[in-house]
């Protein structure tokens, strides 16, 4: 069975990645900060959650690690290899977002906590996990990260989200660059407006009653599910997704096409 590691795993998209991995038969290793940050305005993951998908994906691995913490996801990959044997594939789906004000006033500490947890996460992820990969695979391993059609799309009084979740994309092209012929493929999905905690926290920046009201940005006229999204990561980590490397994927309800 393949392995994989899903950051970000206790809730929201990185627990539909989860489910979605598990239905298609991987084995995991599930990691998630589990504990409030004093920079995010708004209640994180907590161990109760990580256990709740792990009882829900075969009894998963699980460790609770800061992406920002390079020792901690290289502990994770190690559990997956003395557990499992191998890792496969690796999912960056950590990720916070903070804003409200224009950029210019934005805080040092708000800017660094966005830009080290979106974007230095996913490299955090990179570092340690690829070289596992290239390891234990034979042309069929995968690295896709969760960006955000803010990678493309400047969304006022968020520019430190924006920022950062356009770097990822660069990293993913550089990563995908990097790999080349070795078949190890490097991803990104960029969702729209999906219902999840990091969405209501933007609905609180823009001082909406509700995450609802972003229905409407999107072509579809609803908010996406986790579980969409988490359908196109699952494709992008299965066989039928080996000739998609370096690629930016549109998950967001017809959004970027408005």
């Amino acid at each position: 069975m393949p392995v994989a590691l899903v950051t970000g795993a206790a809730r929201g998209i990185g627990a539909a990645v989860a489910a979605a991995l598990h239905a298609d038969g991987w084995q995991l290793v599930l990691v998630d900060i589990c504990a409030d940050d004093p920079h995010v305005p708004y209640p994180l993951a907590t161990p109760d959650d990580l256990a709740s998908v792990a009882a829900a994906t075969g009894q998963s691995a699980t460790v609770m690690a800061d992406v920002r913490d390079v020792d901690g996801l290289r502990a994770a990959v190690d559990l997956a290899e003395e557990r499992y044997g191998r890792l496969d594939a690796a999912v960056a789906a950590a990720g916070v977002v903070i804003g409200g004000e224009p950029a210019w006033e934005m805080s040092g500490e708000s800017w660094r906590t966005v830009l080290d947890i979106d974007l230095g996460g996913v490299q955090n992820l990179v570092t340690v996990a690829i070289p596992a990969i290239l390891r234990h695979t034979h042309g069929d391993g995968r690295f896709v990260a969760i960006a955000s059609t803010a990678a493309t799309t400047g969304m006022p009084r968020l520019a430190a989200y924006n920022a950062a979740k356009a770097g990822v994309l660069g990293l993913i092209r550089g990563l995908a660059a990097d790999l080349g012929a070795s078949g190890v493929t490097a991803n990104a999905v960029c969702p729209g407006s999906t219902d999840t905690d990091v969405l209501a926290a933007s609905a609180e920046v823009y001082g909406l009653h509700s995450s609802d009201d972003f229905a409407g940005h999107q072509s579809l006229g609803r908010l996406l599910r986790p579980e969409e999204i988490a359908a196109a990561v699952a494709w992008l980590c299965s066989p039928a997704a080996s000739a998609v490397t370096g690629a930016a994927i549109p998950v967001d309800g017809g959004m970027s096409a408005t």
